[in-house]
């Protein structure tokens, strides 16, 4: 399994360098030799992405050497978020955060950067002077580092 693993891992990151708009979330390989490659885009994935990556891995390894079933799937859309190159396609979404500490925070995601996220949300708070409340909008920044999941909550 190891050598078919070293062979995978090789056409993948030939595939990769090529198509630099597409990069690989996970690749699985199991003891019965099912490979199971998941991979996202800054765009999003295609049906067309999974097929190209699928025929790179199908089209190199000779089934005569080694017996091999192949699954290249996007991740889904209740899955959370991996990589840090998966917030910038998110920006504009919301999201849902949970920090180390346990604590969950949602709001849109406004920007990214290298160590930080800024979330955007809006909120009826009392007035200053008066009664009743205003709705304001807030930015906050959660440093990358404390940040255990996220994930994108769908709207309907």
């Amino acid at each position: 399994m190891a050598l078919l693993q070293e062979k995978v891992n090789l056409l993948l990151e030939d595939f990769f360098s090529e198509r630099n708009d597409i990069f690989l979330l996970e690749c699985k390989i199991t003891p019965a030799n099912a490979i199971h490659i998941i991979i996202d885009g800054d765009a999003g994935v295609t049906l067309e992405d999974c097929l190209a990556v699928s025929r790179k891995i199908e089209f190199n390894l000779d089934r005569e050497e080694e017996d091999f079933s192949l699954e290249v799937t996007s991740p889904g859309a209740t899955e959370p978020i991996r990589l840090q190159r998966q917030y910038n396609k998110n920006i504009g979404r919301e999201l849902e955060i949970t920090l180390q500490s346990g604590k969950i925070e949602t709001g849109n995601l406004t920007r990214f950067t290298e160590d930080e996220l800024y979330l955007e949300k809006t909120e009826r708070v009392p007035k200053e002077l008066g009664k009743g409340k205003m709705t304001v909008s807030r930015e906050w920044a959660i440093p990358l580092n404390i940040i255990k999941s996220a994930r994108v909550i769908l709207q309907f």
